[in-house]
């Protein structure tokens, strides 16, 4: 569901801006213009699959478990920033064509390669964006959907077709409104699984005395539930159960964090089945906060 959500995102920003400026071109059968734009997408694709593997690499090569953790928890709460961002910044330019024709009208009458040069830092940045949301939601579901990879990028190259080739009237604004407020709760779950991940940072890294506490026990929690079990008792039904899952010898409920519905959940939302009470405040606000966002930027009087 997180790869659908991000893919379309991203892949539709990316089409629209490909679409528009295409179409600009072959009007006015600019067909130098019309090759540099087609390198352009190339290039950034390139360097777009270079910079994502490049960050696994990074996180991959660092070693310590201590030191990774609090890698991912920084990463996920910068992730979750560039996610504010994003609801921000589309919020303003949806349906704002007229801008993006003249930057290419500027590039066509300049000398040399602008017009490969504003493909390629615009598809470029969505990107690497891309990149980044992808490693975040990998890290917090440890699994990744190449149907939902897939499924996502070949709407979204299908709607940008419908709405700047053929002309066809899409409400833009719907379709941003409805998959910015998916993000807002994925932002939230990403809050959230940075702040667990500083937990571990200060568990495994033996730096819980430097926040006043002694052991991991002391960790305060508002609750903690569906605990994995060694056997399972007369009143549990064993269809909610799954036995030895990620290679622990025991019985593991659907709704754990680590179940087959509760790590979906974990990865979305940032469910937890036993979070500290920071994560728990920390998922409050930053829902609260995105909420705010969300009907400010796209329920205003002026939008």
């Amino acid at each position: 569901m997180n790869e659908f959500i991000i893919m379309f995102r991203e892949g539709l920003e990316a089409s629209l801006i490909v679409g528009i400026i295409y179409t600009l071109l072959i009007k006015q059968e600019l067909n130098r213009e019309i090759r540099q734009l087609w390198l352009g997408v190339g290039a950034a694709i390139v360097a777009s699959i270079i910079t994502g593997f490049a960050l696994v690499q990074v996180k991959s090569s660092i070693g310590n478990a201590s030191i990774e953790a609090l890698f991912e928890g920084v990463a996920m709460i910068a992730t979750a920033g560039l996610i504010w961002y994003v609801i921000f910044w589309l919020s303003k330019q949806v349906g704002a064509t007229a801008a993006l024709k003249d930057e290419a009208n500027q590039a066509v009458e300049s000398a040399g390669w602008g017009i490969f040069l504003i493909i390629f830092f615009a598809i470029f940045r969505e990107g690497f964006e891309t990149a980044i949301f992808l490693m975040g939601s990998f890290s917090m579901t440890e699994s990744f959907s190449y149907t939902g990879f897939v499924g996502g990028l070949v709407l979204a190259i299908a709607i940008g077709y419908a709405i700047v080739v053929q002309g066809k009237r899409i409400q833009l604004k719907s379709f941003f409104r409805a998959t910015s407020l998916l993000l807002v709760v994925f932002a939230s779950g990403m809050m959230t699984y940075g702040t667990h991940e500083i937990e571990e940072f200060l568990v495994k890294g033996d730096h819980l005395q430097a926040v006043g506490l002694e052991t991991k026990q002391d960790i305060k929690r508002p609750y903690s539930i569906l605990k994995p079990k060694a056997e399972l008792s007369e009143s549990d039904n064993p269809a909610f159960y799954s036995y030895n899952l990620n290679g622990k010898e025991k019985y593991t409920h659907l709704l754990h964090d680590k179940g087959h519905i509760g790590v979906f959940l974990k990865g979305f939302v940032g469910y937890n089945s036993n979070p500290n009470w920071i994560e728990l405040f920390v998922w409050i606000l930053s829902l609260a906060f995105g909420l705010r966002l969300w009907r400010k930027f796209y329920f205003s009087k002026t939008s």
